[in-house]
């Protein structure tokens, strides 16, 4: 006798690890790294106002970082996991006030030329950008916390292209001091280290094709956020007088 047909309503079975990783990975081409915005970046040809405009934008992005990353600890269950993630939190916040990646991303947006209190009351953040940010935030809340830990999985795509922004930012805008940069030389130090162990706790909870695919789904998703933030400000760019 054959074998019984395959139900084709059956729930799929969960990929293998390497499959399920290269699916991953697949997303790398919805990164934020080839938007328009950041080509111009990277090429030198952005003014000064609108590097201020972009510093700014994503000063918003990095401080609410640490919150999202603390939604994530208050749905996990696991003491472990919330031990290990804590440290992301630590990052940016610092272990104390004046350090962080928080605090990092404020010395750029002094050395571009903005005065440290317009940054913190926010009145530059773009409505699309505020919009985008707090819809990762809620996102982390409201789903499960494998799902907000795979939606930070950008940082498998970024080493290469943080390196090569330090690069051209040094090349193409000499007039912006040194201590600016200390955001991105202190998140080389670590950024390649938290790809991987990020990986690999993925891998490790996600163990139904369901939660699988919700992984993926939820790296599309913050792709699509690093997307929306960075049109804001490309657009708004635009409507900068020359």
């Amino acid at each position: 006798m054959g074998s019984a047909p395959t139900d084709p309503a059956a729930p799929a079975g969960p990929m293998p690890a390497a499959d399920f990783v290269a699916a991953l990975r697949d997303l790398s081409d919805r990164y934020w790294d080839r938007h328009p915005f950041h080509l111009r970046l990277h090429e030198g040809r952005l003014t000064k106002p609108e590097l201020q405009l972009w510093a700014a934008n994503r000063w918003y992005y990095q401080r609410r970082l640490p919150q999202k990353d603390a939604a994530i600890i208050a749905n996990c269950p696991l003491p472990e996991v919330r031990r290990h993630w804590l440290e992301r939190v630590v990052y940016h916040d610092g272990r104390d006030a004046g350090e962080g990646g928080a605090h990092n991303w404020l010395r750029l947006a002094e050395a571009v030329g903005l005065d440290r209190a317009e940054v913190l009351d926010e009145r530059h953040v773009l409505p699309g950008v505020r919009f985008a940010v707090d819809a990762y935030v809620n996102f982390a809340r409201a789903r499960s916390w494998q799902e907000g830990v795979a939606s930070g999985l950008t940082e498998m795509f970024s080493p290469g292209l943080m390196r090569r922004r330090l690069a051209d930012m040094r090349e193409h805008y000499p007039w912006i001091g040194e201590e600016g940069f200390a955001y991105f030389t202190s998140r080389l130090r670590v950024i390649a280290g938290e790809g991987q162990s990020t990986v690999d706790l993925v891998v490790r909870h996600c163990v139904t094709r369901d939660q699988q695919d919700a992984a993926v789904a939820a790296l599309a998703f913050k792709c699509d956020v690093l997307r929306a933030i960075l049109d804001s400000v490309d657009y708004a760019c635009h409507q900068i007088a020359p």
